[in-house]
């Protein structure tokens, strides 16, 4: 029996059937866990919608003077809160705002999966060594692999919609916060981390007053680059059916239209300058 399972994966030329091997296995979790996924698919899409409706009710300048506070209370700093604003505001200018919203709900949502499951990883690994070491070749072929591949599964699994494009908007950017939150965890001081002991602190006191306070602007780094990554991603995410600016750009290349496809890209570039003023953490020199 086993030796016509491994015949059955190897053809005569000797080329193993890794492609037939991976598709059973998609074969095997939909007769499984169809269900499983049909509800998560449900789940997401309802929690989705929920965020739009709250981002698409108040009239767009509302919404902007929000995102401006927001930047101002975060920063402190009057130039970059006007360029969020200006940014914002040559969004709704373009007529992008609706688009624009669907995007920033992919990337928070994004955001938020990606730093809850990312940031106790790397907190994880930063204390055992030989577990990111594991882990590296993991994370290297997550990012290594082609975008447009984790687009396929996440069709057959979830459909057609945003939801598999915030899947694979998952699985791509999950490496970014792992690596720097394991990153500044690891670089915190040794003479903070024995002043610490040295005066009794717990390992939850050491972590919680020591270590995330020391890796803040390199955890804050990863939710930057969290949110860029995903960013990028809105445009492969439309592939898939999601909804927000990657739809203009894939229209002005199936018609080979430049003034669209500029349009929409620099659209892009604005919401991506106004997330970044809007959420960077200057590292201390």
């Amino acid at each position: 029996m086993q030796s016509s399972w491994l015949t059955a994966l190897v053809k005569e030329d000797g080329k193993l059937e890794v492609g037939k091997l991976i598709a059973a296995g998609f074969d095997w979790l939909i007769d499984n866990f169809g269900a499983v996924f049909d509800l998560l698919e449900t789940l997401l899409s309802t929690i989705i919608d929920a965020l739009l409706t709250l981002l698409q009710f108040p009239h767009p300048y509302v919404m902007v003077a929000l995102f401006a506070t927001l930047t101002w209370v975060l920063q402190r700093s009057k130039g970059r809160t006007i360029l969020v604003a200006l940014c914002f505001g040559f969004v709704i200018n373009q007529g992008y705002w609706e688009e624009t919203t669907e995007s920033l709900a992919l990337i928070f949502f994004a955001g938020l999966f990606c730093m809850g499951v990312g940031v106790p990883i790397g907190i994880f690994a930063a204390h055992r060594p030989r577990v990111y070491k594991a882990l590296l070749p993991v994370l290297d072929m997550m990012q290594t692999i082609p975008t447009f591949v984790y687009l396929i599964p996440m069709i057959v699994l979830f459909g057609i919609g945003m939801v598999p494009g915030l899947v694979a908007t998952f699985i791509f950017v999950l490496p970014a916060p792992i690596r720097l939150t394991h990153l500044g965890i690891s670089r915190t001081p040794v003479t903070l981390i024995e002043a610490a002991r040295a005066f009794g602190a717990t390992p939850r006191q050491l972590l919680w007053k020591v270590e995330l306070p020391s890796a803040l602007p390199q955890i804050m780094a990863g939710l930057n680059q969290t949110i860029m990554l995903s960013l990028s991603m809105v445009v492969i995410a439309a592939l898939v059916g999601a909804d927000g600016l990657g739809v203009p750009v894939v229209r002005a290349l199936n018609t080979v239209n430049a003034g669209l496809g500029f349009e929409s890209g620099l659209v892009i570039v604005a919401v991506a300058i106004a997330l970044d003023r809007m959420l960077r953490v200057e590292t201390p020199t």
